[in-house]
């Protein structure tokens, strides 16, 4: 029995109700857009199905994990949406694959990965930003870099936890002929906005340069646009370098279509720690006034670090032509 055969014979289960296709909402969501449009074509029903998972994708990148749903839009070409595994938070490279319609609404996830075991934080019930509170977790800097955590006694809704909160400003991702994907401002965003933490796997450093290795050989037989981030931080000893590498290639947020600009763009990357929480995240904040329909943008970093790098069309005043591209 060939597929089409098997095809109708499902269709015919059950009075005409169609095995395959009242299931299709459970199998086709862990489809990639090739395969989707595939199944589509064998009959109506799973068209219809197909149909529906492919709008639901194109509606919103974030598969209805953030606060505000990310539509994609693409008048360049036929690429309907980017593919990808959608995490809110930070994952580990061992994490099982979870469909693009999987996930459990608007819940987040736990926002820390590893914890530390007992470590104290805060006694407060709430510790209030715009009040005189003595809370030890408070930041009061125009840009906070730390929070309460996992070790506090404050919950979700206390108001030194902005970024743990999800994304609260309406965004957007839109296709360039140049760049690829670019991530936009979909409404006016006021200077120091908590825009989004960029999520994905964490690597070890050995990780990280295996893959950099992996997404340079593939780059060069094609169009492929890997979300590897390495940042630094030198801690306050000034002899000990602290290195995170993020992989959003495969699984990660919103942010793996932020694009570089060689002015610094609009944005300023911060690390973010919370108390009881052993990582730290990396998180980025308006650094301006962003109107809505402008491209949000930071630096990737020096260009001198690696003179051979992919073209920048970042189109600032002070582009260097080159991409950023570290020796991992």
């Amino acid at each position: 029995m060939d597929k089409q055969q098997r095809t109708g014979e499902w269709e015919k289960d059950e009075g005409g109700g169609g095995l395959l296709c009242r299931l299709a909402h459970l199998v086709l969501p862990y489809l990639d857009p090739a395969g989707l449009a595939s199944v589509s074509t064998t009959c109506k029903g799973l068209h219809v199905v197909s149909k529906a998972i492919t709008s639901s994708r194109i509606s919103d990148a974030s598969r209805y994990l953030e606060n505000y749903p990310i539509p994609f839009f693409n008048s360049v070409d036929s690429e309907l949406y980017a593919n990808f595994i959608y995490s809110p938070v930070q994952t580990l490279s061992t994490s099982p694959s979870i469909p693009w319609g999987g996930g459990s609404g608007r819940v987040r996830t736990d926002p820390f990965l590893v914890r530390v075991e007992g470590a104290h934080g805060c006694d407060c019930e709430s510790c209030d930003l715009d009040s005189d509170s003595n809370c030890p977790c408070m930041d009061f800097s125009e840009l906070p870099t730390r929070e309460c955590g996992p070790s506090c006694c404050c919950g979700s809704e206390c108001g030194n936890r902005l970024t743990q909160k999800g994304i609260s400003v309406k965004l957007k991702v839109v296709k360039d002929r140049r760049k690829g994907w670019s991530l936009c401002a979909a409404e006016f965003i006021p200077k120091g906005k908590f825009i989004c933490e960029y999520t994905g796997e964490l690597l070890t450093t050995e990780e990280a340069r295996n893959r950099q290795r992996l997404y340079d050989k593939i780059s060069k037989s094609g169009h492929f646009s890997p979300a590897l981030l390495v940042v630094k931080e030198h801690l306050p000893s000034g002899n000990v370098c602290m290195r995170i590498n993020i992989d959003a290639t495969r699984i990660g947020n919103i942010a793996r279509f932020i694009n570089h600009s060689c002015d610094g763009g609009n944005l300023c990357t911060l690390i973010v720690r919370s108390s009881g929480a052993l990582l730290p995240r990396v998180c980025f904040f308006s650094s301006r006034v962003i109107l809505e329909n402008e491209e949000l943008a930071f630096s990737y970093g020096d260009t001198t670090v690696n003179s051979t790098g992919s073209h920048c069309f970042c189109s600032s005043a002070c582009c260097r032509g080159i991409l950023p591209a570290e020796h991992t």
